[in-house]
């Protein structure tokens, strides 16, 4: 069983940046894949960024790719999105999701998730 904590999600505007952080309590963390996603009010949660269990192969989606950075260290059971340039529109609620399997853009390949961190972007 993996719990996980995100934080680092506030209120900025237009252009700016924010660090997501997510923090695993399992000390197996570096056998799982991790992502996150975000979903916003009346919509269905979305696909932003996945990374390998090294950390040396990563997969963003095309909303974010050039302005999002996934990156990962495992002797902290750590997880971080650094995200750059930001638009209205990536207001969400943001998660971080485990698997102990490869898993891919499909939520339902994520075993575990936390309870999400709020990103709002004024414009």
């Amino acid at each position: 069983q993996v719990e996980l904590v995100e934080s680092g999600g506030g209120l900025v505007q237009a252009g700016g940046s924010l660090r997501l952080s997510c923090t695993a309590s399992e000390r197996t963390f570096s056998t799982h894949m991790v992502a996150w996603f975000r979903q916003a009010p009346g919509k269905e949660r979305e696909f932003v960024a996945r990374i390998s269990r090294s950390g040396s192969s990563t997969y963003l989606s095309d909303s974010v790719k050039g302005r999002f950075t996934i990156s990962r260290d495992n002797a902290k059971n750590q997880l971080y999105l650094q995200m750059d340039n930001l638009k209205p529109e990536d207001t969400a609620v943001y998660h971080c999701a485990a698997s102990q399997r490869f898993a891919r853009e499909d939520p339902g390949q994520y075993d575990y998730w936390g309870q999400g961190t709020q990103v709002t972007v004024s414009s």
